[in-house]
């Protein structure tokens, strides 16, 4: 059994010590590194942060030859054990990355735990050894009462993964934190937290209802896949409170998430930060075990092509608003508040126009997580579109007698519950058996950029959406003000800024010969008298002045509001409340 032992008592210089030992089977030992970590599609090439690789057997070093740029191959002359070291740097505070300092460490495994060939399917030993009053959380079974022996190294034993994939998927917090304790259908739980509040408190001291309103969204999720208990047998949630950031990331058993201390502090935080809870509870079952079929087994040195995360990322983020509501947290306005923003957003990304959900989806290793400021103009997000086609696809099937609720439950009871993966024809078919036009309906709204009925659907819940215009011409760009000057900040592709020629990045000098150094010296240019002209702007790019000739459009949409409609029927103010309370149609 491969043995991972790790180091974290170098804390102030945020170094972890990596080694793994193992007994070989084979005379060419072969090692690799993953280059990414399930549930972010993003090659992050880890092995950026490896360094000082060495392998010794008898305490004799062996030369090892490299093969890739994270992987390795040794030529062994016996069979006997054998030792890898190497460190690793740890500096980068995300849900994915590693981090250790003085006050904590977060390990990400899939950045430190090198895959050895012709192992991936036995089990792997973990051990920690941690700086004097650290307490380890890892969601992974132990083999002893957890006790410290003489080197320090924690767990007379080992915590044991069923194999490489089940190390991968244990992330790992350390600290001198206090772990608080619940359960859900009598299913263990754990609650732990790095960072305080913007008060200076301890999280779950400063709200001691948070653990009750996790449970009941955690149960709520249970509900909406039509099963009593969770899917794992335990579970661990790591918060990490810092000043900005957010995300999470899912395990089988866990999962991590990363929220701004501001936000939490803001009218809506609280209620923002259950929704990050609901997503990523509900990936327990939608992805890590009801999981696109490109994902089985996984590939951590290669990009797959996954066609349908929009169904796992977009109905995921669909529900995380409305599973609070349905858990007796939220109110139906709130809900309303935080679905219109959604659908303002979807509804004011022009790259909508040009990338189909479809491709967003097969996408998302080059672009989504690669994105800068001409990225709007040309793709829109899987998980914001998957949500509103989820929202489409919720209140079409609930105007024929059925729900998206009752497409999840019939996918985890063919597909989910046996680790069976699921391709797009699966998924077409699920939706299809509830409404059969929508097995032409939903590959046309995943392949073109043709538009789904949500107005029409949304009327039949008793909403509208409603435009709110500027009260200025649209320049087409956005600007920034930085040391004292104004900078092009972004430029929409068919705007009059791009038909003038500006480009992000441009310095705007003046305006009709008159100096700009302030946003509001811009008045002229965008004042509705003077709709219609054109105005003569110097700029400056690549140290050179240019003048460019502009004429503003008409005011633009500069958002949408969801609404009620000013007369419905008590029908349907019950069918609006049966939805957002993911009750049956």
């Amino acid at each position: 059994m491969p043995l991972l032992q790790l180091d974290l008592r170098a804390a102030n210089q945020h170094l972890v010590g990596v080694c793994l030992s193992h007994t070989p089977s084979h005379p060419t030992l072969r090692l690799s590194l993953p280059a990414w970590t399930p549930g972010s599609y993003l090659i992050r090439d880890y092995v950026r942060q490896l360094e000082s690789l060495r392998i010794t057997q008898q305490g004799m070093p062996l030369e090892n030859r490299r093969t890739s740029p994270s992987s390795w191959e040794v030529e062994l002359q016996n069979l006997e054990p054998l030792e890898i070291h190497y460190q690793l740097v740890a500096t980068e505070l995300s849900v994915r990355t590693c981090h250790l300092t003085a006050d904590h460490g977060f390990l990400a495994l899939a950045a430190v735990a090198v895959q050895i060939e012709g192992e991936r399917w036995n089990t792997h030993g973990l051990q920690l050894q941690l700086p004097a009053g650290w307490e380890p959380f890892v969601p992974l079974p132990e083999q002893a009462d957890g006790s410290k022996v003489g080197s320090g190294w924690i767990a007379a034993n080992t915590w044991i993964a069923a194999d490489f994939d089940q190390l991968i998927d244990t992330p790992i917090e350390v600290g001198p934190h206090n772990a608080h304790g619940f359960s859900v259908a009598a299913v263990p739980h754990r609650w732990v937290t790095w960072g305080r509040t913007l008060a200076g408190e301890d999280f779950i001291t400063a709200d001691p209802h948070w653990l009750a309103d996790v449970e009941r969204v955690c149960l709520a999720c249970c509900a909406l896949m039509g099963v009593e208990r969770p899917a794992a047998d335990h579970y661990l949630f790591v918060l990490h409170l810092s000043e900005k950031g957010y995300g999470g990331l899912e395990h089988d058993s866990s999962t991590v998430l990363h929220y701004s201390r501001k936000a939490l502090a803001k009218g809506d935080g609280r209620r923002k930060l259950l929704q990050l809870v609901a997503h990523e509870y509900l990936h327990q079952w939608n992805v890590r075990r009801l999981r696109p079929a490109e994902l089985s087994p996984y590939r951590y040195g290669d990009a797959v092509v996954i066609p349908t995360l929009w169904f796992a990322e977009g109905v995921t983020s669909y529900v995380d608003q409305l599973l609070p509501y349905a858990a007796g947290i939220t109110t139906a306005e709130s809900v309303l508040e935080d679905l219109g923003a959604d659908l303002s957003r979807y509804l004011l990304s022009p790259g909508r126009a040009v990338q189909s959900l479809l491709e967003s989806s097969q996408e998302s290793w080059v672009k989504l997580y690669k994105s800068d400021a001409y990225s709007p103009n040309s793709q829109i997000s899987y998980y914001l579109k998957g949500a509103v086609l989820a929202l489409v696809l919720d209140l079409l099937l609930r105007r024929h007698g059925a729900s998206l609720t009752q497409v999840l439950q019939n996918l985890w009871q063919s597909h989910g519950r046996w680790g069976r993966g699921y391709h797009e024809s699966d998924l077409v078919e699920a939706f299809a058996y509830f409404h059969s036009p929508l097995s032409t309906l939903l590959p046309e709204w995943l392949r073109s950029q043709s538009e789904p009925p949500l107005h029409e659907l949304l009327a039949d819940v008793g909403l509208e959406l409603t435009p709110e215009t500027d009260n200025h011409l649209d320049l087409g760009a956005s600007v920034e003000l930085k040391a004292g000057q104004l900078w092009v900040q972004r430029v929409n592709r068919q705007g009059p800024a791009s038909q003038a020629g500006l480009m992000v990045g441009d310095e705007l000098v003046a305006l009709d010969a008159e100096r700009l150094c302030h946003p509001e010296d811009l008045g002229p240019l965008l004042d509705l008298k003077y709709s219609g002209h054109q105005r003569q702007l110097l700029i400056s790019r690549d140290g050179l002045m240019r003048n460019l000739t502009i004429r503003p459009a008409n005011p633009a949409i500069k958002a949408w509001t969801l609404g009620l409609v000013a007369s419905q029927t008590g029908q349907t103010s019950d069918q609006r409340n049966r939805w957002l309370g993911l009750q049956p149609a």
